[in-house]
């Protein structure tokens, strides 16, 4: 791959590039933006309907390097692409942090971005009085929370999610499941002493609301659900021992419902006489882009089935996308498969882009929280993403790499064991014959069994009705209130709803005071579900 791209970005592609970027090249691109946003008008619509994609592990800097690397890809230097959604015209940076850890989890980030509550790290759906690892069925009860998904069905609309991770994993159970601990996916993972206080993750997905309720449901995770299976288990993650096939009750509650395990049943479905679709590809997660076969279907395949039944619906519509293996890929500093996974990720926003109208639809990407994950050094424009940071030619400096890791596996990788030398430690990383293996690791400067995420704060881009409500930098549970306020869910406040108006319109020119004594009165009359639409 490195070399693919070192030749097909020549010098004299660069050099002529670069003579194309004088003065007023510069000017001119810089007015041409000025212009598109003087010329933008907020749209005031209501949110028929209302996507979110969650680039899982996506920070700052893998969507940059992921934006070079799509260039790249394309054949031009890289650093002036853009992806899909960094053309939305409203961008702001959520706070990721769980109520107990400065850098977080994708069980609390995911609640927090579905219920417009954070909570405690690798918690699911409980607020912070639940603890983690320890269920208590009094204290789940009080600490139960609703999500976007429970208020779009309460509000009429048809609910899905796609994801590249088990449907059982922690960012799509952030929609429907309760639970004290994000690894509860199958009963043989709860604690003994637990197994009466709290279902596991994949019993509440096909038992309970809002998971019953979901017109589409796509991922992996067929060992978890207790579908026979062909391929093999994962050994990290649990298998079904009550020995229910979860998905054969699904079928029987579901009987106009469409049960598939691969990219053909998935692109043949008549979706006209299907009511709604249940696709489980792989026992586990499904694979890396990059390694798949035909046979398990893309991030887009699955977005484009899932928009084409969901827009069955007049009432609209809620739909969550997940690119869930950005975040598996840093995990292993799997640096080349995480940039694949970005842009199999653009690639479902483009596919969505085209089946919606975006004057009625809110379309919102963002991450549930970054890595510990670097871009570094002062490569030359246009040098290889994938490549090294420096010139040892020119300096007499050891290669490395531009993207590189805090931390992780990769640090054995790239560690030197055969040498008394104190000053040869690293192994030299532009001879490593792996650097064109997919599943190559890069360089990490600490060894843990695993890379963590980072605690930066992450983009939130949005398009769409209400759009411009997202700007600034705010808390993550933000989020949820923004898409509700948007769609006008049924007993949330919104623009759809007079009272709500009068606390922020109509006392406007009344004391702070009396507008913030309206609102908290407002906001307690909400959570005490005494709030009349």
């Amino acid at each position: 791959m490195n070399n693919e791209l070192t030749s097909a970005i020549s010098q004299s592609f660069v050099i002529a590039y670069f003579a194309q970027e004088h003065m007023s090249f510069w000017l001119k691109s810089g007015q041409e933006n000025l212009r598109r946003n003087l010329a933008y008008r907020n749209n005031v619509n209501r949110a028929k309907n209302v996507i979110i994609f969650i680039g899982d592990g996506m920070g700052i800097s893998t969507i940059t390097a992921g934006r070079i690397y799509k260039g790249q890809v394309e054949g031009n230097t890289g650093e002036e692409y853009k992806l899909a959604f960094e053309k939305f015209p409203n961008t702001g940076f959520a706070k990721t942090y769980n109520t107990d850890k400065q850098v977080p989890d994708s069980a609390g980030t995911a609640t927090a971005i579905f219920s417009g509550v954070k909570c405690r790290y690798k918690v699911i759906g409980l607020d912070t009085r639940a603890s983690f690892n320890h269920c208590n069925k009094q204290v789940n009860q009080i600490s139960k929370l609703t999500t976007i998904a429970d208020w779009a069905q309460q509000s009429g609309m048809d609910t899905g999610f796609v994801t590249t991770t088990r449907i059982t994993h922690a960012t799509p159970a952030g929609l429907y499941a309760h639970t004290n601990n994000r690894d509860w996916e199958c009963d043989t993972a709860i604690p003994q002493q637990y197994k009466g206080c709290v279902k596991d993750i994949a019993r509440q997905l096909i038992e309970d609301a809002p998971g019953n309720k979901f017109k589409v449901i796509m991922g992996g995770g067929a060992q978890h659900m207790g579908l026979p299976m062909s391929e093999p288990i994962d050994p990290d993650t649990c298998v079904r021992g009550d020995g229910q096939n979860l998905a054969t009750v699904w079928t029987e509650n579901n009987p106009k419902g469409k049960l598939v395990t691969d990219t053909e049943q998935l692109l043949s479905i008549d979706i006209a006489n299907t009511s709604k679709i249940l696709g489980i590809f792989t026992p586990s997660h499904l694979p890396y882009h990059t390694v798949k076969t035909n046979r398990t279907p893309t991030l887009a395949e699955m977005t484009q089935q899932a928009l084409r039944l969901l827009r069955k619906n007049n009432n609209g519509f809620f739909l969550m996308v997940e690119s869930g293996r950005i975040d598996m890929a840093h995990h292993h500093n799997y640096a080349q498969l995480a940039m694949r996974e970005l842009s199999e990720l653009e690639e479902a926003i483009l596919v969505a882009l085209q089946q919606v109208k975006l004057e009625e639809t809110l379309v919102i990407v963002t991450a549930d929280h970054s890595h510990a994950f670097s871009i570094n050094g002062y490569p030359n424009r246009g040098n290889d993403i994938l490549g090294f940071a420096n010139d040892p030619k020119k300096t007499n400096i050891q290669p490395y790499e531009t993207l590189s890791y805090i931390n992780g596996p990769g640090f054995y990788h790239h560690r030197r064991n055969d040498s008394h030398d104190v000053n040869e430690t690293w192994i030299h990383v532009d001879q490593d014959k792996t650097r064109n293996d997919p599943y190559y690791t890069h360089m990490a400067g600490v060894y843990l069994e695993d890379e963590t995420h980072g605690g930066e704060d992450v983009g939130v881009y949005a398009i769409g009705p209400y759009s411009h409500l997202i700007r600034g930098t705010f808390e993550q549970n933000y989020i949820a209130h923004v898409v509700a306020y948007a769609a006008c869910f049924k007993n949330w406040p919104s623009h759809c709803d007079q009272a709500y108006n009068r606390y922020f319109y109509e006392l406007s020119n009344s004391s702070s005071m009396i507008r913030v004594l309206d609102f908290n009165h407002s906001i307690d009359l909400l959570m005490d579900k005494k709030f009349i639409v």
